[in-house]
Protein backbone atom coordinates (compact mmCIF):
# COMPACT_ATOMS: atom_id res chain seq x y z
CA UNK A 1 0.00 0.00 0.00
CA UNK A 2 1.34 3.41 -0.94
CA UNK A 3 1.44 6.51 1.22
CA UNK A 4 -1.03 8.13 -1.14
CA UNK A 5 -3.57 5.36 -0.70
CA UNK A 6 -3.27 5.66 3.06
CA UNK A 7 -3.89 9.39 2.90
CA UNK A 8 -6.88 8.85 0.63
CA UNK A 9 -8.30 6.40 3.13
CA UNK A 10 -8.22 9.11 5.76
CA UNK A 11 -5.62 7.71 8.10
CA UNK A 12 -5.20 10.26 10.88
CA UNK A 13 -3.40 8.62 13.76
CA UNK A 14 -1.97 5.50 15.36
CA UNK A 15 -3.91 2.28 15.31
CA UNK A 16 -6.12 1.55 18.30
CA UNK A 17 -6.82 -1.79 19.95
CA UNK A 18 -10.09 -2.04 18.05
CA UNK A 19 -8.23 -1.83 14.75
CA UNK A 20 -6.06 -4.82 15.61
CA UNK A 21 -9.08 -6.70 16.94
CA UNK A 22 -10.90 -6.03 13.66
CA UNK A 23 -8.08 -7.90 11.88
CA UNK A 24 -9.34 -11.07 13.55
CA UNK A 25 -12.74 -10.81 11.85
CA UNK A 26 -14.78 -10.95 15.09
CA UNK A 27 -18.09 -11.62 13.28
CA UNK A 28 -16.66 -14.69 11.59
CA UNK A 29 -15.03 -15.66 14.88
CA UNK A 30 -18.48 -15.73 16.51
CA UNK A 31 -19.57 -18.50 14.15
CA UNK A 32 -16.28 -20.36 14.64
CA UNK A 33 -16.62 -20.21 18.43
CA UNK A 34 -20.25 -21.28 18.47
CA UNK A 35 -19.91 -24.27 16.14
CA UNK A 36 -16.72 -25.37 17.90
CA UNK A 37 -18.49 -25.12 21.26
CA UNK A 38 -21.36 -27.24 19.98
CA UNK A 39 -18.91 -29.83 18.70
CA UNK A 40 -17.16 -29.92 22.06
CA UNK A 41 -20.33 -30.12 24.17
CA UNK A 42 -22.10 -32.59 21.89
CA UNK A 43 -19.17 -35.00 22.11
CA UNK A 44 -19.50 -37.97 24.48
CA UNK A 45 -17.73 -37.88 27.80
CA UNK A 46 -17.00 -35.11 30.25
CA UNK A 47 -14.56 -32.25 29.69
CA UNK A 48 -13.25 -30.20 32.59
CA UNK A 49 -14.74 -26.68 32.36
CA UNK A 50 -11.29 -25.05 32.37
CA UNK A 51 -10.06 -27.34 29.60
CA UNK A 52 -13.22 -26.59 27.61
CA UNK A 53 -12.69 -22.85 28.11
CA UNK A 54 -9.08 -23.10 26.96
CA UNK A 55 -10.08 -25.17 23.94
CA UNK A 56 -12.67 -22.65 22.75
CA UNK A 57 -10.32 -19.74 23.46
CA UNK A 58 -7.49 -21.20 21.38
CA UNK A 59 -9.85 -22.21 18.57
CA UNK A 60 -11.13 -18.62 18.53
CA UNK A 61 -7.58 -17.29 18.44
CA UNK A 62 -6.79 -19.64 15.57
CA UNK A 63 -9.84 -18.39 13.69
CA UNK A 64 -8.73 -14.83 14.31
CA UNK A 65 -5.24 -15.63 13.07
CA UNK A 66 -6.75 -16.91 9.82
CA UNK A 67 -8.68 -13.68 9.49
CA UNK A 68 -5.57 -11.54 9.97
CA UNK A 69 -3.62 -13.51 7.36
CA UNK A 70 -6.58 -13.31 4.99
CA UNK A 71 -6.68 -9.52 5.35
CA UNK A 72 -2.94 -9.29 4.83
CA UNK A 73 -3.08 -11.20 1.55
CA UNK A 74 -6.32 -9.64 0.29
CA UNK A 75 -5.49 -6.02 1.14
CA UNK A 76 -5.35 -5.08 -2.54
CA UNK A 77 -8.82 -6.35 -3.40
CA UNK A 78 -10.28 -5.24 -0.07
CA UNK A 79 -9.30 -1.68 -1.02
CA UNK A 80 -11.57 -1.66 -4.09
CA UNK A 81 -14.60 -3.45 -2.62
CA UNK A 82 -17.28 -1.35 -0.94
CA UNK A 83 -17.91 -4.06 1.64
CA UNK A 84 -14.26 -4.30 2.73
CA UNK A 85 -12.49 -1.03 1.96
CA UNK A 86 -12.84 0.20 5.53
CA UNK A 87 -10.99 -2.78 6.95
CA UNK A 88 -7.85 -1.93 8.97
CA UNK A 89 -5.27 -2.44 6.19
CA UNK A 90 -6.91 -0.76 3.18
CA UNK A 91 -8.01 2.14 5.39
CA UNK A 92 -4.39 2.59 6.45
CA UNK A 93 -4.93 2.06 10.17
CA UNK A 94 -2.79 -1.11 10.26
CA UNK A 95 0.07 -2.04 7.96
CA UNK A 96 0.27 -5.28 6.03
CA UNK A 97 3.47 -6.24 7.86
CA UNK A 98 1.72 -5.83 11.20
CA UNK A 99 -1.18 -8.01 10.07
CA UNK A 100 1.20 -10.68 8.80
CA UNK A 101 3.17 -10.70 12.05
CA UNK A 102 0.02 -10.88 14.16
CA UNK A 103 -1.46 -13.65 12.02
CA UNK A 104 1.66 -15.80 12.09
CA UNK A 105 2.19 -15.35 15.83
CA UNK A 106 -1.42 -16.13 16.74
CA UNK A 107 -1.45 -19.13 14.39
CA UNK A 108 1.52 -20.74 16.13
CA UNK A 109 0.28 -19.73 19.57
CA UNK A 110 -3.22 -21.14 19.09
CA UNK A 111 -2.10 -24.46 17.61
CA UNK A 112 0.57 -25.15 20.22
CA UNK A 113 -1.58 -24.22 23.20
CA UNK A 114 -4.65 -26.05 21.93
CA UNK A 115 -2.50 -29.15 21.53
CA UNK A 116 -1.09 -28.74 25.05
CA UNK A 117 -4.46 -27.96 26.63
CA UNK A 118 -6.38 -30.78 24.95
CA UNK A 119 -4.67 -33.14 22.50
CA UNK A 120 -2.65 -33.02 19.31
CA UNK A 121 -5.44 -34.29 17.09
CA UNK A 122 -7.33 -31.09 17.88
CA UNK A 123 -4.15 -29.06 17.52
CA UNK A 124 -3.39 -30.69 14.18
CA UNK A 125 -6.92 -30.05 12.89
CA UNK A 126 -6.63 -26.39 13.88
CA UNK A 127 -3.28 -26.11 12.10
CA UNK A 128 -4.73 -27.69 8.97
CA UNK A 129 -7.77 -25.39 9.11
CA UNK A 130 -5.57 -22.28 9.25
CA UNK A 131 -3.42 -23.60 6.41
CA UNK A 132 -6.46 -24.49 4.32
CA UNK A 133 -8.13 -21.11 4.78
CA UNK A 134 -5.01 -19.06 4.15
CA UNK A 135 -3.04 -21.05 1.59
CA UNK A 136 -5.68 -23.12 -0.22
CA UNK A 137 -8.63 -20.73 -0.17
CA UNK A 138 -7.23 -17.19 0.20
CA UNK A 139 -4.02 -17.49 -1.79
CA UNK A 140 -5.16 -19.95 -4.44
CA UNK A 141 -8.86 -20.73 -4.91
CA UNK A 142 -10.34 -17.29 -4.23
CA UNK A 143 -8.68 -15.64 -7.24
CA UNK A 144 -8.52 -18.68 -9.49
CA UNK A 145 -11.87 -20.46 -9.74
CA UNK A 146 -15.59 -19.72 -9.36
CA UNK A 147 -15.68 -22.83 -7.18
CA UNK A 148 -13.67 -20.91 -4.56
CA UNK A 149 -16.55 -20.84 -2.09
CA UNK A 150 -17.52 -24.48 -2.68
CA UNK A 151 -14.07 -25.90 -1.95
CA UNK A 152 -12.90 -23.14 0.36
CA UNK A 153 -16.01 -23.57 2.48
CA UNK A 154 -14.29 -26.53 4.12
CA UNK A 155 -12.18 -24.10 6.15
CA UNK A 156 -15.24 -22.73 7.92
CA UNK A 157 -16.66 -26.21 8.42
CA UNK A 158 -13.80 -27.60 10.51
CA UNK A 159 -14.48 -25.86 13.89
CA UNK A 160 -17.11 -28.36 15.14
CA UNK A 161 -14.71 -31.19 14.25
CA UNK A 162 -11.95 -29.42 16.19
CA UNK A 163 -14.25 -28.98 19.19
CA UNK A 164 -15.24 -32.67 19.02
CA UNK A 165 -11.59 -33.71 18.75
CA UNK A 166 -10.69 -31.50 21.73
CA UNK A 167 -13.20 -33.45 23.81
CA UNK A 168 -12.60 -36.96 22.48
CA UNK A 169 -9.15 -36.97 20.90
CA UNK A 170 -10.54 -38.17 17.58
CA UNK A 171 -12.93 -37.79 14.67
CA UNK A 172 -16.30 -39.52 14.39
CA UNK A 173 -19.32 -39.78 12.12
CA UNK A 174 -21.08 -37.19 14.26
CA UNK A 175 -18.34 -34.59 13.87
CA UNK A 176 -18.18 -35.25 10.14
CA UNK A 177 -21.95 -34.67 9.93
CA UNK A 178 -21.54 -31.28 11.60
CA UNK A 179 -18.73 -30.52 9.17
CA UNK A 180 -20.96 -31.44 6.22
CA UNK A 181 -23.80 -29.28 7.49
CA UNK A 182 -21.58 -26.19 7.52
CA UNK A 183 -19.83 -27.16 4.29
CA UNK A 184 -23.08 -27.46 2.33
CA UNK A 185 -24.48 -24.26 3.88
CA UNK A 186 -21.54 -22.10 2.78
CA UNK A 187 -22.14 -21.88 -1.02
CA UNK A 188 -25.79 -20.69 -0.96
CA UNK A 189 -24.94 -18.32 1.89
CA UNK A 190 -22.11 -16.61 0.01
CA UNK A 191 -23.70 -16.81 -3.44
CA UNK A 192 -26.72 -14.92 -2.12
CA UNK A 193 -24.32 -12.21 -0.94
CA UNK A 194 -22.59 -12.26 -4.32
CA UNK A 195 -25.89 -11.67 -6.13
CA UNK A 196 -26.34 -8.23 -4.61
CA UNK A 197 -22.60 -7.48 -4.29
CA UNK A 198 -21.56 -8.55 -7.79
CA UNK A 199 -20.08 -5.17 -8.71
CA UNK A 200 -17.67 -5.44 -5.78
CA UNK A 201 -16.32 -8.78 -6.94
CA UNK A 202 -16.25 -7.60 -10.54
CA UNK A 203 -14.18 -4.53 -9.69
CA UNK A 204 -11.83 -6.60 -7.54
CA UNK A 205 -11.35 -9.27 -10.21
CA UNK A 206 -12.51 -12.06 -7.91
CA UNK A 207 -13.99 -14.91 -10.02
CA UNK A 208 -17.16 -15.41 -8.05
CA UNK A 209 -19.85 -17.42 -9.82
CA UNK A 210 -21.86 -14.24 -10.43
CA UNK A 211 -18.91 -12.75 -12.32
CA UNK A 212 -17.82 -15.78 -14.35
CA UNK A 213 -21.19 -17.40 -15.10
CA UNK A 214 -23.70 -14.66 -14.39
CA UNK A 215 -26.53 -14.24 -11.94
CA UNK A 216 -28.87 -16.68 -13.71
CA UNK A 217 -26.40 -19.53 -13.25
CA UNK A 218 -25.79 -18.45 -9.66
CA UNK A 219 -29.51 -18.60 -8.92
CA UNK A 220 -29.62 -22.14 -10.32
CA UNK A 221 -26.66 -23.16 -8.16
CA UNK A 222 -28.25 -21.67 -5.03
CA UNK A 223 -31.41 -23.71 -5.58
CA UNK A 224 -29.55 -26.98 -6.17
CA UNK A 225 -27.26 -26.57 -3.15
CA UNK A 226 -30.17 -25.51 -0.95
CA UNK A 227 -32.12 -28.65 -1.84
CA UNK A 228 -29.09 -30.83 -1.10
CA UNK A 229 -28.50 -28.97 2.16
CA UNK A 230 -32.12 -29.39 3.20
CA UNK A 231 -31.95 -33.14 2.64
CA UNK A 232 -28.76 -33.39 4.67
CA UNK A 233 -30.02 -31.17 7.47
CA UNK A 234 -33.29 -33.05 7.90
CA UNK A 235 -31.60 -36.45 7.66
CA UNK A 236 -29.26 -35.39 10.49
CA UNK A 237 -32.28 -35.47 12.81
CA UNK A 238 -32.21 -39.28 12.59
CA UNK A 239 -28.58 -39.58 13.69
CA UNK A 240 -27.12 -39.62 17.17
CA UNK A 241 -26.70 -35.82 17.21
CA UNK A 242 -30.33 -35.25 16.20
CA UNK A 243 -33.66 -35.73 17.90
CA UNK A 244 -37.23 -34.37 17.95
CA UNK A 245 -36.27 -30.80 18.80
CA UNK A 246 -33.65 -30.73 16.08
CA UNK A 247 -36.14 -32.25 13.63
CA UNK A 248 -38.71 -29.51 14.27
CA UNK A 249 -36.07 -26.80 13.85
CA UNK A 250 -34.73 -28.43 10.69
CA UNK A 251 -38.16 -28.86 9.12
CA UNK A 252 -39.24 -25.27 9.76
CA UNK A 253 -35.99 -23.64 8.71
CA UNK A 254 -35.47 -25.77 5.64
CA UNK A 255 -38.98 -25.12 4.39
CA UNK A 256 -38.24 -21.40 4.71
CA UNK A 257 -34.78 -21.78 3.20
CA UNK A 258 -35.99 -23.77 0.21
CA UNK A 259 -38.81 -21.26 -0.32
CA UNK A 260 -36.25 -18.45 -0.27
CA UNK A 261 -34.07 -20.27 -2.80
CA UNK A 262 -37.06 -20.86 -5.07
CA UNK A 263 -37.99 -17.18 -4.82
CA UNK A 264 -34.46 -16.23 -5.87
CA UNK A 265 -34.49 -18.78 -8.69
CA UNK A 266 -37.75 -17.40 -10.11
CA UNK A 267 -36.56 -13.81 -10.23
CA UNK A 268 -34.97 -12.09 -13.19
CA UNK A 269 -32.48 -9.26 -13.06
CA UNK A 270 -35.04 -6.55 -13.76
CA UNK A 271 -37.13 -7.59 -10.76
CA UNK A 272 -34.05 -7.81 -8.54
CA UNK A 273 -32.77 -4.40 -9.57
CA UNK A 274 -36.23 -2.88 -9.14
CA UNK A 275 -36.48 -3.74 -5.43
CA UNK A 276 -32.73 -3.59 -4.72
CA UNK A 277 -32.37 -7.38 -4.36
CA UNK A 278 -34.92 -7.65 -1.57
CA UNK A 279 -35.38 -11.42 -1.87
CA UNK A 280 -31.64 -12.07 -2.13
CA UNK A 281 -30.89 -9.99 0.96
CA UNK A 282 -33.68 -11.69 2.90
CA UNK A 283 -32.28 -15.11 1.96
CA UNK A 284 -28.80 -14.03 3.07
CA UNK A 285 -30.11 -12.86 6.45
CA UNK A 286 -32.06 -16.10 6.89
CA UNK A 287 -28.89 -18.07 6.12
CA UNK A 288 -27.22 -16.50 9.17
CA UNK A 289 -30.04 -17.67 11.44
CA UNK A 290 -30.15 -21.03 9.66
CA UNK A 291 -26.76 -22.31 10.79
CA UNK A 292 -26.95 -20.92 14.33
CA UNK A 293 -30.40 -22.47 14.82
CA UNK A 294 -29.34 -25.91 13.56
CA UNK A 295 -26.27 -26.01 15.77
CA UNK A 296 -28.29 -24.61 18.66
CA UNK A 297 -30.71 -27.51 18.25
CA UNK A 298 -27.81 -29.99 18.24
CA UNK A 299 -26.62 -28.38 21.48
CA UNK A 300 -30.06 -28.74 23.06
CA UNK A 301 -30.26 -32.39 22.03
CA UNK A 302 -26.83 -32.99 23.59
CA UNK A 303 -27.96 -31.31 26.82
CA UNK A 304 -31.10 -33.48 26.95
CA UNK A 305 -28.98 -36.59 26.44
CA UNK A 306 -26.72 -35.62 29.34
CA UNK A 307 -29.81 -35.04 31.48
CA UNK A 308 -31.03 -38.55 30.76
CA UNK A 309 -33.58 -37.87 28.06
CA UNK A 310 -31.73 -39.73 25.30
CA UNK A 311 -34.69 -42.06 24.93
CA UNK A 312 -36.63 -39.26 23.25
CA UNK A 313 -34.20 -39.15 20.36
CA UNK A 314 -34.72 -40.22 16.78
CA UNK A 315 -31.20 -41.52 16.37
CA UNK A 316 -31.93 -44.53 14.18
CA UNK A 317 -28.41 -44.20 12.71
CA UNK A 318 -26.73 -43.81 16.08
Amino acid sequence: MTDASIQQAGFDGEAQFGDYFALLKPRVMTLVVFTALVGLLAAPGAVHPFVAFCAILFIAVGGGASGALNMWWDADIDAVMTRTRRRPIPSGRVTGDEALAIGLFLSGFSVVFLGLATNWVAGGLLAFTIFFYVAIYTMWLKRWTPQNIVIGGAAGAFPPMIGWAAATGGISVESVLMFCLTFMWTPPHFWALALFMRKDYDHAGVPMLTVTHGRRSTRNHILVYTLLLAALAIATAFTSVGGPIYLVVALVLNVLFVKGAVDIWRRDEDASEADNFKAEKAFFKLSLLYLFAHFGAILIEAALTRLGFAGLGLGVWA
